[in-house]
């Protein structure tokens, strides 16, 4: 089993909802939650589409990283996504932010995910599910007090 980290957002319809039936279709097909943040809206870019709610998870999965992508592909598309402009509006994005200790880059997938760090809306719930003290950890606390939570706000929404 490998342990991975991802990250979770929605802007369409019942943004909640979205998120919540993400993580039990993980489930159902085989991939351990493990941990979950908490529920953060954020302010969308661009600016033209209604806020976003994000969280992120660890899970555990015998996937190799390329399966999973597929998994968190069909899960979208399961929850109503569909082709349309980049960075636009969506009921469910997900994606792979780690997997394991692996650094993977091909022209489908790249490992650790490459704008971790510039997100602050990926960074806030990412700390709330690495293990503190950890190298990742500490990491995101670094990257999040650079960045700021200007637009991104915890709810009291709980997945």
């Amino acid at each position: 089993m490998t342990r991975a980290v991802i990250a979770l957002g929605s802007n369409l319809g019942d943004r909640a909802g979205n998120l919540r039936s993400a993580l039990s279709r993980l489930e159902e097909r085989g991939i351990a939650v493990v941990a979950r943040s908490a529920v953060w809206e954020t302010v969308p870019v661009p600016a033209d589409q209604p806020a976003f709610l994000n969280a992120a998870a660890v899970v555990e999965t015998e996937l190799a990283p390329g399966a999973l992508l597929t998994t968190l592909k069909e899960t979208e598309r399961g929850l109503g996504r569909r082709p349309g402009r980049r960075w636009g509006p969506r009921p469910l994005d997900l994606d792979i932010l780690y997997y394991g200790d692996l650094h993977l880059a091909s022209d489908s997938l790249a490992i650790p995910h490459p704008r971790i760090g510039e997100r602050p809306f990926v960074l806030a719930p990412l700390v709330e599910v690495l293990p503190r003290g950890s190298d990742r950890h500490r990491w995101a606390l670094e990257r999040l007090s650079e960045a700021g939570l200007e637009g991104v706000r915890r709810t009291g929404i709980v997945l």
